[in-house]
C-alpha cells in the first residue's frame, strides 16, 4: 500500500486521535444544561432536575478515569505493536464506546461506554505525540506535536454546534445524535493510518533498518536516499540504539531511577499542571460559569460558544512561533495571564456575587453565585480572555513538551506515564468541580489561580527548554559531563537550538556533528553510563 511521507499530512491524519478527546469534552458541556438530558437522566425531585452533582461530577469524570487506566497501558502496546497500530486500536475501542453511550438506557450504561471511550482518548493522546515527535524533523515538531491540541479545540467546537444544533430535536435523539456522530472522525483516523509510515525510531528499536531508513527519506529526505539530513538521522538512530542496548532492561520503574527521575518528574508535571490551569473545568462546565453571569437558554449556549472559537483561533499562533519562542517563556507568560483573570473572576463573584438560593440560578444549582450589570460583563470576559491565554501556551506544549525529555527506549512508556497524570487529574477535577461550585462557590476561581502561580514558579526553576534540539541530544542538558551525577543543566540557562538544528538538517556541518557527537570514546562513555 502506498504511503504517504509529507509530516504535514501524517500530522493531520494523526491528531485526529487528539480531537476524539475534544469531541468528548463538547458533547457533554453542550448537553449537560438541556432540558431532554436531564429528564431522561433526572434523579432530583422536579421532571428535569437531572442527576445530582455528585452524579454528573461522575458521569464527567468516567471519562477521564477510563483514559487513566488506558494511557498507562498504552506504552507497552506501542511498544509491542507498534505506534500506528496503538492509534488504530484506539479508535477501534472509541466506535465500541460511542455505540454503547448512544444507547445508554440509565446513568451505569452511560458511564461504562463513557469509560471505554476513555480507553481511546487515553491511549491516542499518549501515543499521538510520540508517533508525530519520532516522525517529524526537530525544527517542526512543536507545531506538529502541538497540532494535537489545535484538534482538540477543532473537536471541541465542531461537536458543541453539531450538539446545539440537536438540542432543538425532541426526546432523547437531541443527545443520541451527536453521541452517535462521535464515531465519524475515529472511523477516518482508523482508515488513514494505513497510509502514513510507521515511526522510524520504533522500526530500529525492532532491528528493522531498512524499513527505518526508507520513513527517514521519505518524511525527511522528500525521497531522496543521498539527502546529507537523512545520512545524519540514520547514524545518530542507529548508535543510540546501540548505546541503549549496552544498558539494563526498561520498564516503568526506570523512569524512577536517579537518571530519569528528573525528566520523570518534569514529564508529569507539564501534564498536572495543565489540568490544574483549570482549562478543562471551564469546557466541562463553562454553561455553569455563564449562568452565574445571568445568561440563559439559547443566549447560553452560544455565549458558551465563543470560547470554543476563540480556543480554535488562538492555538495557531502556538503552532506558527512554538518553535521560536522556545516552550519555556510560552509556559510562564501562559500560566501568569491565566492567574490574572482566575484572581479577577474570583474577585468579581465574591464582591458583586448574590445567593440564588439552593437552586441556583435558571435551575442549575451548581450555578451558586449570580452576578448581573458590569459585573456580568466582566465575568465572561474575563472567562474568554482566560481561553485566549490557554490556548496559545499550556494548551499545545502540554503535549508538545513531554515526549522530548526522554531517550527512544523509554519515549513510549515515559508519555504513557506522563499522560496518565493528565487523565488522573482530569478525572479528580471532573468530579470535583460541581460540589466545589455549590460548596466553595466563587473560591473555586482562587484555588486554580494559586496553583497558575505555583506553576509559573516551578517551570522557571525546573523546566529546561528543548525547542529545535534533535530528540537524541535532549539527554545531555539533564546529565553531567563526568557521569558521576544526574544533575543537569539549570533550566533557567537552557536555551533553544533551532538555528542550529535546521542548518544541520540542510546539511551544514553535518560531518563534524557526527564526528563530535558520535564518536567511539562517546559511544562508550554513555554506554558506561547506562551500565
Amino acid at each position: 500500500m502506498k504511503k504517504f511521507g509529507n509530516v504535514y499530512l501524517i500530522a493531520a491524519i494523526s491528531i485526529i486521535g487528539g480531537g476524539l478527546f475534544g469531541f468528548d469534552i463538547s458533547s457533554m458541556s453542550a448537553i449537560i444544561a438541556t432540558d431532554a438530558y436531564l429528564r431522561y437522566f433526572n434523579q432530583g425531585p422536579g421532571d428535569a432536575s437531572g442527576p445530582t452533582a455528585n452524579t454528573q461530577g461522575g458521569i464527567t469524570a468516567s471519562m477521564a478515569g477510563g483514559s487513566w487506566l488506558a494511557s498507562l497501558c498504552s506504552g507497552f502496546i506501542s511498544d509491542r505493536f507498534g505506534r500506528k497500530t496503538a492509534i488504530q486500536i484506539g479508535a477501534v475501542i472509541w466506535c465500541i464506546g460511542c455505540i454503547i453511550v448512544c444507547a445508554a438506557q440509565d446513568i451505569p450504561m452511560l458511564i461504562v461506554g463513557r469509560i471505554i471511550n476513555g480507553f481511546c482518548v487515553g491511549i491516542c493522546s499518549a501515543q499521538v505525540p510520540v508517533y508525530i515527535s519520532e516522525i517529524a524533523p526537530p525544527s517542526k515538531r512543536g507545531r506538529l506535536v502541538g497540532a494535537q491540541q489545535w484538534a482538540i479545540t477543532w473537536g471541541i467546537m465542531i461537536m458543541f454546534y453539531i450538539s446545539y444544533g440537536c438540542s432543538f430535536i425532541d426526546g432523547t435523539a437531541a443527545f443520541r445524535l451527536p453521541w452517535g456522530l462521535q464515531m465519524i472522525p475515529a472511523i477516518i483516523l482508523f482508515f488513514g493510518m494505513m497510509f502514513l509510515p510507521e515511526s522510524p525510531r520504533w522500526l530500529a528499536s525492532k532491528d528493522r533498518w531498512e524499513e527505518c531508513e526508507e520513513v527517514l527519506i521519505l518524511t525527511h529526505g522528500h525521497g531522496d536516499p543521498s539527502s546529507p539530513w537523512v545520512a545524519r538521522e540514520f547514524q545518530e538512530i542507529k548508535e543510540w540504539i546501540e548505546i541503549e542496548r549496552q544498558g539494563k532492561a526498561t520498564s516503568f520503574l526506570t523512569l524512577f531511577s536517579p537518571r530519569y527521575i528528573n525528566r520523570t518528574h518534569i514529564g508529569l508535571f507539564a501534564q498536572i499542571w495543565s489540568q490544574l490551569t483549570g482549562m478543562n473545568v471551564m469546557m466541562y462546565y463553562i454553561t455553569y460559569v455563564f449562568a452565574m453571569a445571568g445568561l440563559t437558554g439559547n443566549t447560553l449556549l452560544v455565549s458558551s460558544s465563543i470560547q470554543y472559537v476563540i480556543n480554535v483561533v488562538m492555538t495557531v499562533p502556538a503552532l506558527l512561533f512554538v518553535d521560536r519562542v522556545g516552550r519555556r517563556p510560552t509556559l510562564m507568560i501562559g500560566s501568569t495571564l491565566m492567574a490574572t483573570w482566575l484572581f479577577a473572576n474570583g474577585g468579581l463573584l465574591a464582591s458583586y456575587g448574590t445567593d440564588p438560593g439552593p437552586g441556583g440560578v435558571g435551575g442549575i444549582k451548581e450555578a451558586s453565585v449570580q452576578v448581573s450589570g458590569a459585573a456580568s460583563k466582566a465575568v465572561i470576559a474575563c472567562s474568554y480572555l482566560f481561553v485566549a491565554s490557554y490556548a496559545p501556551t499550556w494548551g499545545p506544549v502540554s503535549w508538545i513538551y513531554p515526549p522530548e525529555l526522554f531517550p527512544n527506549h523509554l519515549r513510549g512508556k515515559a508519555n504513557a506515564l506522563t499522560t496518565s497524570g493528565n487523565w488522573i487529574f482530569n478525572f479528580a477535577l471532573g468530579y470535583f468541580v460541581p460540589p466545589a461550585f455549590i460548596n466553595i462557590k466563587w473560591k473555586t476561581y482562587i484555588v486554580f489561580a494559586v496553583f497558575c502561580v505555583a506553576m509559573t514558579i516551578h517551570v522557571f526553576f525546573l523546566f529546561p527548554e528543548t525547542a529545535g534540539k534533535p530528540l537524541e541530544e535532549v539527554t545531555e542538558m539533564f546529565e553531567d559531563p563526568n557521569g558521576i551525577k544526574y544533575l543537569g543543566t539549570p533550566a533557567w540557562k537552557t536555551s533553544s537550538v533551532a538555528k542550529k538544528t535546521q542548518e544541520l538538517e540542510h546539511g551544514i556541518g553535518l560531518e563534524k556533528k557526527i564526528d563530535d557527537e558520535h564518536s567511539p570514546e562517546r559511544v562508550e562513555e554513555v554506554a558506561k553510563q547506562d551500565v
